[in-house]
């Protein structure tokens, strides 16, 4: 009821950790995000899961969940996955409920185009500081020929000015665990009284997404919401990607490198995360004296407090398209050849 980890939470989610990170597999992050579901039921028996009739895409169930259901006869049948209907909205404020009650983790999974129709309920959430999972998946045009009514756009940024949400937008499988991690271990507020606490909502994809290698001091470093994940002697820029495009900044970088011209790459995967970091930390990943391009397919205009005026930002100030997502990502600009000549631009 108080919301802690049990005992020994620590180290078995250590050993998942390095089994995803020896695992190093291709996934989508949405597939990701449901390995790490199936790996914390098991250490946390208070998750109680969910989705908005898309369960079959957001990957919120795992094997054995078994549905919340009222039988013929009146009793109630307890599950661990509830099945929350078209009705986003609905699932976010049940679970703000759920969580206000104590003694259940509540998480619920939509598309993130959705996160609209659920957005009073995660501000109440935020502003209450409970812990509730957001999982929404379909995380940008990268969804294909849903075209423009269900790619997002703006969302991303949306969700990151509400106070107290944390949003992550993992790259990997190695991110997508520890955002778990992070989402789950927030405090629990009883009466108001921690400041800390709060929603958390990860952004996550649905095409495949290459697995990053790192040592392990990286991986530590996931958990402050922005690192340096690959650097290069004598950096001329840095190039900061979230998500799906931080394995386009890795291949610009390679572009770049062919040229002489070193570039470190920044990943991004919370920015709300970052910012609470020391002025020191955010300083040594992303120096002052450097200029900044970032990558994100979303809308440009959050990036600027990261790369300054004189930065570039690689975005999408327009709504998307309906394509294949290979397609969109090259007809928008999502080339690891454009990041590089953007880079070019800035130095």
């Amino acid at each position: 009821m108080n919301g802690q980890m049990p005992e020994g939470f620590a180290e078995k989610f250590t050993a998942f950790l390095q089994q995803t990170v020896s695992k190093a597999e291709t996934v989508a992050s949405r597939k990701a995000s449901q390995f790490a579901i199936t790996a914390l039921v098991d250490m946390l028996p208070e998750m109680l899961g969910g989705s908005a009739d898309l369960t079959g895409s957001v990957f919120t169930d795992w094997k054995g969940a078994g549905a919340v259901r009222c039988g013929t006869d009146g009793h109630l049948r307890f599950g661990r996955h509830i099945n929350y209907g078209v009705r986003e909205f609905g699932m976010a404020a049940i679970m703000n409920g759920i969580a206000l009650h104590g003694g259940y983790l509540p998480f619920g999974g939509t598309f993130l185009t959705f996160s609209d129709y659920s957005r009073n309920a995660i501000r109440m959430a935020a502003l209450m500081k409970q812990r509730v999972v957001h999982i929404f998946t379909h995380d940008s045009i990268g969804l294909g020929e849903d075209g423009p009514t269900h790619q997002s756009v703006e969302h991303a940024a949306s969700l990151r000015l509400i106070p107290n949400l944390d949003v992550w937008r993992p790259c990997d499988t190695t991110e997508t665990a520890i955002a778990w991690k992070a989402a789950v271990s927030r405090p629990v507020s009883v009466g108001m009284q921690v400041q800390e606490g709060g929603p958390s909502a990860l952004l996550l994809s649905r095409q495949n997404l290459p697995f990053v290698e790192r040592d392990n001091a990286t991986v530590e470093q996931i958990e402050k919401g922005g690192y340096v994940l690959r650097d290069a002697q004598g950096a001329q820029a840095v190039i900061i990607a979230t998500g799906s495009e931080v394995g386009l900044a890795l291949e610009a970088q390679a572009l770049l490198a062919q040229e002489n011209i070193p570039v470190r790459v920044v990943s991004m995967p919370s920015t709300s995360v970052f910012d609470r970091q020391s002025v020191e930390w955010r300083d040594s990943v992303i120096p002052p004296t450097l200029p900044a391009v970032s990558v994100e397919a979303g809308v440009t205009s959050g990036w600027y407090k990261y790369i300054g005026r004189n930065g570039a930002a690689v975005g999408l100030d327009t709504y998307g398209e309906s394509a294949p997502a290979g397609v969109l990502f090259k007809h928008f600009g999502f080339t690891a050849e454009n990041v590089a000549n953007r880079v070019k631009q800035v130095l």
